[in-house]
């Protein structure tokens, strides 16, 4: 598609585009009227910038909200959703009166804010300032990505986003800013609404940024429209001037009136986040020649909405009839092109993955670097890298091209120490379509980055976030970098699947629960060398995608215990039963990869791993918070680590077979309980 194509497309007399805009307006305010909650404001002021998108410049077809070839548009300023609720009213994705009068409300379509697969049409889900900035940064780079290594005909579309002052001062703009510019994402054309205004007050208490200066030092375009918020020709030049910057991203930077045309709250807090009152939105709607009553539509409006929501599909025909072409005369990166859709592999690609022979010895991190070289060809959706420490996290693409700003057609890409950014890029990297990424850091950065985990499982994201280095068994950083809470504060989040795995041969099968599965995975890894175990080649593949399995079975008819070990501390609870059958106890072994996916598990499979009433011990280099839910006692750290070799640090807080040998006895009945190890503090 051609920006001259774009511009052809709308014909209307100036009225009914007034008129058109000022029906946004109307059901912006009418909606966070009925619900008593919302942010009118933002919708009232930037109606005239919606309705210059959605008719003159982006390419879409609202009866196909999938189509691949779609420009994209991000909501970052979510709390804005009524104006995206309105535009995807009018244009015809499917959402009626009747959902924008439920603005709100328990199980409508209009929640809050935008959340991706709730709604047609929302790209991303967006609330948390910042983070639809860095969707839409992950979508261009999937864009550039497709377009390099399946060509123009395949992949040509547009990232346009709205973005506020808040989503300018959280922290994650700048980081994706930053890796935008870098990358020289030239399809991206963002609006910076400076309308000055906070819940505060003005935002000159807390923000006073160069913006202009700011955005052209991370080699981005800046477009300056001033005063132009009503000026259709102008926001159309604004972007259609970003839309020509094909070598760097876009800000244009629009000076509205948050409110406007309220006579009471035009330029106040009190616009942004609350109802203007029956009484204003009545004075408003005589202000624009509007009837009193609420959510009004008139029917050429609506026709001439509708119709600009169709227009796209002659452009989505063409690019079809240009695909099947394709898929004909290049049959193999078209079937390459459809699994980066579907972020799946190719059949069979889970015979490329790698196993290994008991007694060696082989860091998990390690291990997934072997798993993603293995299967890079047949998963041709993997990209990915590390936030600076691509070769310390296991993300690392042995012999795979580097993408940068002059060459997209690689598959290993650099983040920078960016964790958030990376994160939050990834997000919009899985929900735009055309990639299956992975990004690496270490287990304690999480923290860091916690904002986009939690909204991947929000909106079932598929992304793997890699986190290494991760117990006290990383050593000699100390605890700064020594994660102790962080498998618990994860397990948290719902919908997002944890896998810790035991030993090398535990790796490839979580990465299949990954490829194969939907919603986002945190593969936890080691940066210590483990062992691998007798049996895990054999019973891991089927194991670990059911969370937790026997891996030692007892010996004899009867079990006295159970020894629960997740990542590194299976192997000592191997160890430490061996000690404990020499003593005549009949002790069972599981390892516990996933808490969600054993928690998936039918009941009779879950009490077949765990028989009820066997006493079990559960030891996992963490805090004991939440152990109580599968075991009577846990070996845990409920303390900060320490600075010293992994394996010293280890030893003193209690991760060798005799501690572990110990607390089992005491947990039988057999012995007292032992002395705190030494390092316990």
């Amino acid at each position: 598609m051609t920006a001259e194509t774009v511009a052809t497309r709308t014909a209307a007399s100036e009225e009914l585009e007034r008129r058109a805009i000022d029906v946004i307006r109307g059901l912006a305010m009418d909606a966070v009227q009925k619900a008593n909650s919302g942010h009118p404001g933002t919708p009232m002021a930037l109606a005239p910038l919606a309705h210059v998108l959605y008719t003159r410049i982006m390419c879409y077809d609202a009866g196909a909200p999938e189509w691949p070839n779609r420009d994209r548009f991000v909501l970052s300023a979510g709390h804005a959703s009524m104006l995206l609720y309105a535009m995807l009213y009018l244009t015809g994705y499917g959402l009626e009166l009747d959902d924008l009068e439920q603005f709100r409300q328990f199980g409508s379509r209009t929640p809050g804010h935008p959340e991706h697969r709730h709604t047609p049409g929302v790209e991303v889900t967006t609330g948390p300032l910042g983070q639809g900035f860095a969707n839409g940064v992950g979508m261009a780079i999937v864009e550039r990505s497709l377009r390099a290594r399946f060509g123009a005909d395949v992949a040509d579309h547009h990232i346009f986003a709205i973005c506020s002052d808040g989503d300018l001062e959280e922290g994650v703009s700048h980081e994706a800013a930053s890796l935008a510019g870098h990358l020289g994402l030239g399809r991206v054309v963002y609006v910076y609404d400076d309308n000055h205004i906070s819940i505060d007050g003005a935002t000159e208490l807390a923000y006073s940024d160069d913006v202009p200066s700011r955005f052209a030092g991370y080699h981005w375009h800046v477009v300056e429209l001033g005063e132009a918020a009503e000026d259709l020709d102008a926001l159309e030049r604004g972007l259609r001037e970003g839309m020509a910057a094909d070598d760097r991203p876009t800000l244009v930077i629009l000076r509205s009136h948050i409110g406007y045309p309220s006579p009471e709250y035009t330029d106040t807090p009190q616009a942004h986040g609350n109802p203007l009152g029956e009484d204003e939105v009545a004075k408003v709607k005589e202000i624009l020649g509007m009837p009193p009553e609420p959510f009004w539509v008139p029917d050429d409006v609506l026709a001439y909405y509708r119709d600009a929501g169709s227009r796209g599909r002659e452009d989505r025909s063409a690019w079809e009839q240009r695909v099947a072409g394709w898929r004909d005369r290049e049959p193999a990166p078209a079937a390459d092109y459809d699994l980066c859709l579907t972020g799946r592999g190719r059949d069979g690609w889970e015979l490329k993955l790698p196993s290994w022979k008991p007694g060696d010895e082989v860091a998990t991190r390690s291990a997934c670097s072997k798993v993603l070289d293995a299967i890079l060809d047949d998963v041709p959706g993997l990209l990915g890298g590390g936030a600076d420490l691509t070769g310390n996290t296991g993300t690392e693409l042995a012999g795979a091209a580097v993408i940068d700003r002059d060459d997209f057609s690689g598959r290993q890409l650099h983040f920078g120490v960016r964790e958030h950014g990376m994160g939050s890029v990834m997000n919009g990297m899985a929900l735009t379509g055309g990639a299956l990424p992975f990004g690496g850091t270490f287990f304690v950065f999480s923290d860091y980055m916690r904002p986009a985990p939690r909204l991947a499982a929000l909106s079932r994201a598929k992304v793997a976030f890699v986190w290494s280095h991760d117990s006290v068994g990383l050593g000699e950083d100390g605890p700064t970098h020594q994660p102790v809470e962080h498998l618990m504060a994860v397990r948290a989040i719902p919908e997002l699947r944890l896998i810790r795995p035991a030993d090398a041969n535990e790796v490839p099968p979580a990465w299949k629960v990954h490829i194969d599965g939907d919603g986002p995975t945190a593969l936890i890894l080691t940066r210590q060398k483990l062992p691998v175990l007798e049996g895990t080649a054999e019973r891991a593949p089927t194991g670990v995608p059911a969370g937790a399995y026997t891996l030692v079975d007892e010996a004899g008819d009867g079990l006295d215990l159970v020894l629960i070990g997740t990542g590194s501390e299976v192997s000592l609870c191997v160890a430490a039963r061996e000690r404990l059958a020499a003593e005549g106890l009949s002790v069972r072994v599981v390892s516990m990869p996933s808490w969600e996916l054993f928690a998936a598990q039918p009941d009779e499979y879950r009490d077949s791993v765990l028989p009820p009433g066997a006493p079990t011990l559960a030891v996992e280099a963490g805090v004991s918070l939440g152990w109580d839910r599968y075991a009577d006692d846990a070996v845990a750290i409920d303390h900060f680590g320490a600075s010293a070799p992994g394996s010293v640090v280890l030893d003193r807080f209690g991760y060798n077979p005799d501690y572990v040998t110990a607390r089992a006895r005491a947990l039988l009945g057999l012995a007292p309980p032992p002395a705190p190890p030494e390092g316990e503090a």
